[in-house]
């Protein structure tokens, strides 16, 4: 079996992956398919242990100096640009907000009992878990069918090799 590489190796006979269509992919045998998707998923794993590593070493590095010329500017997030050498480095540290869905229940129903229209300051968007669709009569599922869309998610893959009997 030749040995499916993500790169290039021009000094062996090993497949470069990125040479291959979805089809020939897709016809690989399938003891090869699965070496690729684990060894794939290996390197991704990989990957994102190094990158989380580098990005810990980066706010290690940057993270006091940047939040220093924030705090000079009077940012507490947003981007700022540090010199390094000859690198400029860009800092970004992002905005997340979340809100308390209680608390904001409550506010709106505050909002309404003072008689205004609680969309002109609050963003309400309804959803019903599946689960509780699921066990729903289908008298009351029919009333919500209308307003329900079912897209499929992505796919995900998981392969193991069997044994001469037959078993995972």
């Amino acid at each position: 079996m030749n040995e499916l590489t993500p790169c290039h190796d021009a000094q062996s006979l090993k497949i470069n992956i990125t040479d291959l269509s979805v089809s020939e992919i897709a016809a690989l045998p399938p003891a090869q398919l699965q070496e690729l998707h684990s060894n794939l998923l290996t390197m991704q794993a990989n990957i994102k242990t190094v990158l989380d590593r580098v990005h810990a070493a980066l706010n290690q590095r940057y993270g006091e100096q940047a939040s220093a010329m924030r705090l000079q500017t009077g940012k507490d997030f947003g981007v700022c640009h540090l010199t390094d050498g000859p690198v400029r480095v860009t800092v970004d540290l992002p905005k997340r907000v979340s809100w308390d869905q209680v608390q904001l229940s409550i506010l709106a129903e505050r909002i309404t009992q003072a008689g205004e229209n609680v969309s002109d300051y609050i963003d309400i968007e309804y959803s019903i878990a599946e689960f509780r669709y699921n066990h729903w009569p289908a008298s009351l599922q029919g009333l919500f069918n209308s307003a329900r869309t079912v897209k499929p998610g992505k796919a995900s893959y998981r392969f193991a090799l069997l044994n001469s009997k037959g078993e995972a």
